[in-house]
């Protein structure tokens, strides 16, 4: 579980994930493919080569005993058939028959032949060897002979033997090596009577030689067996006793030319491969260790295991190096990040290259540039609501209006004029309520004309020769929401900065209008307005959020105006204001668009 966590939580382990993925298993998978590909190759050409060389021993000795057999037409002969069947021949006889023989070899080249013996049913012969001679044993009693005399049409090939229990038949030895010898029959031609035999003796050094020179592998050899599997060549190096031979089962030979068995002196599987000498029904039998047959597919193996690693190995560094490249920019930038998130905005990515990261890093920058510059600005915006607020709640309880309006009613009291002192006072206190509004902020727009209605009924009471006024707003707007202390001010700069300063009667027009989505109240007088640069002076002021000197003295309009303006700039957004127009001399409209909605 540790792990899965670590790898779902680390971009560096989810890389080294993918790598492994998309390296490791391709390699394992084309070198197990290859390696089982190239081990089935390699083995079977093995196997193949060694089947071939015991396919080339089988066919040397055929060729051999068919060469040699040819010396077998000696049999139709007339002379050795006169001397086989006669008992009377003569010295020049044998001679002329051991000059047939001497004939025969210049003629074939048998270089191989050690001695051609003829011999009759009676024990008289003739041998290059020996010449003519005479047995005193029964030939019959040699069972190889007395086998060709029972099966006259058979070719007996005799492996040499250190068991025979009988001399040559010559009575000649041969010391320093072994023979195979041929035997056939002599029949008389017209009765296809048996006369005789005749015994080619071949010198076995051939057959021999290959045994001991032919290597399998290392340590592998070949052998040759007779028909009842014993072996009758061997290598000399292999010892008489050797028990190898014996863990050889012959009986797979009858199904297919090479299997494989485990050998129970070592443990370890061998392999076998034979051929069967279609002259002497021989088998030439090869047996070796398996490791060695398929030492080059395991060479192969090595290599391919070997180039695999090396593949891992060179796809892990390059992993390394890769993510090095990736993942350090990435933890770097995940570092600053958290710094930025527990409150250091003054952290910076120090950004190199061309790259995503590096345009990450640049825009992380940006990003905490314009959070710090939002951040100083709602402070900064903060701040003026507060002072907005401050001066709202000035205005409202202003002590010069609030002194002058209990002066008229101390006034009206003394003049007895009960009437308007009640209504007076009655004004008074719903203009206070209203300001008040227990702390709230917004009001409906009918408490806001009432407000402005109480704060006008007051004035006109107290200027009543140079006031009056009239509001006309539509029923259906009367329940929108609107910012408290948003027409009074306005109202208020109208009598003190425009209708004051002009002579005649005032007049002040309060209207709220729909349009569209919009909401807009206007404020319009009949005062002494303001010439062209007066107007773009307390513009400019509005747009740069400018407040007017202490004074109020600077443009007309004083902090009133301001401060509703900063108020509904701060409350509805940028888009939403306060917009003036003036005629010099014929007075001045002030237009506050907000929209319908408060949300």
């Amino acid at each position: 579980m540790k792990l899965i966590r670590w790898i779902s939580s680390s971009l560096w382990a989810k890389l080294l994930l993918m790598f492994i993925a998309l390296t490791s298993i391709p390699l394992i998978v084309v070198g197990l493919v290859s390696y089982q590909k190239s081990y089935n190759a390699v083995s079977g050409h093995s196997k193949a080569a060694t089947m071939l060389v015991a396919d080339q021993l089988g066919r040397d000795i055929d060729v051999l005993f068919e060469d040699t057999g040819k010396l077998l037409e000696l049999e139709q002969n007339p002379q050795v058939l006169h001397y086989l069947f006669s008992q009377s021949d003569t010295y020049e006889d044998a001679k002329e028959i051991l000059k047939t023989f001497e004939l025969y070899r210049e003629t074939n080249n048998f270089e191989s032949v050690l001695n051609i013996t003829m011999i009759n049913l009676y024990g008289r012969g003739i041998s290059e060897r020996r010449g003519v001679f005479q047995i005193n044993v029964n030939p019959l009693r040699n069972p190889h002979l007395q086998h060709l005399f029972n099966n006259s049409g058979a070719v007996l090939i005799i492996p040499p033997t250190d068991a025979d229990p009988l001399d040559r038949l010559d009575g000649f030895q041969y010391p320093q090596s072994n023979v195979i010898s041929i035997m056939a029959t002599v029949k008389q031609r017209i009765t296809h009577e048996v006369i005789g035999f005749i015994i080619i003796d071949i010198n076995d050094s051939v057959v021999e030689q290959f045994c001991n020179d032919v290597r399998i592998g290392k340590t592998g050899f070949f052998y040759v067996v007779d028909h009842s599997g014993t072996p009758i060549f061997k290598p000399s190096t292999l010892n008489q006793a050797d028990s190898t031979l014996n863990t050889v089962n012959l009986q797979p030979y009858m199904i297919a030319k090479s299997h494989q068995f485990v050998d129970s002196n070592s443990g370890k599987p061998k392999f076998v491969v034979f051929t069967t000498s279609e002259q002497t029904g021989w088998k030439i039998v090869g047996l070796v260790p398996l490791q060695e047959i398929v030492e080059e597919a395991n060479a192969i193996r090595r290599l391919i295991i070997i180039s695999v690693l090396l593949s891992i190995i060179f796809a892990f560094t390059l992993h390394f190096f890769i993510t090095a490249r990736l993942t350090k920019p990435v933890q770097v930038l995940k570092n600053k990040m958290r710094l930025a998130a527990s409150g250091y905005l003054e952290v910076k990515v120090s950004t190199s290259g061309r790259d995503e990261i590096a345009d990450l890093g640049t825009s992380f920058n940006t990003m905490l540039g314009k959070i710090k510059a939002l951040l100083d600005q709602s402070i900064r915006e903060q701040k003026q609501i507060r002072k907005a607020e401050l001066r709202a709640l000035q205005a409202q309880i202003n002590p010069h209006f609030l002194y002058n309006t209990l002066d008229s009613i101390v006034w009206m009291a003394e003049a007895g004029k009960n009437s308007q002192v009640i209504q007076l006072v009655q004004a008074l206190s719903r203009f206070f309520r209203i300001s008040l509004n227990k702390g709230r902020d917004w009001i409906s727009l009918r408490d806001e004309l009432e407000h402005v209605r109480s704060y006008l009924i007051i004035q006109q009471m107290r200027y009543r020769d140079i006031l009056d006024y009239a509001i006309e707003v539509d029923e259906e707007l009367i329940d929108h929401s609107i910012l408290k202390m948003t027409l009074q001010p306005i109202v208020e700069n109208a009598l003190y900065h425009g209708i004051k300063n002009k002579r005649g009667k005032g007049f002040i027009k309060v209207t709220a209008t729909a349009e569209h989505q919009l909401l807009l109240i206007t404020v319009e007088d009949n005062g002494i307005g303001m010439n062209p640069e007066r107007l773009f002076t307390l513009r400019e002021q509005l747009s740069l959020q400018r407040q007017p000197d202490e004074s109020g003295t600077q443009v007309s309009g004083g902090f009133g105006l301001h401060n509703v303006h900063q108020r509904i700039k701060l409350y509805y957004g940028e888009a939403f204001s306060v917009h003036i127009d003036s005629v010099d001399q014929e007075g001045t409209k002030v237009t506050i668009s907000i929209p319908k909605n408060r949300g």
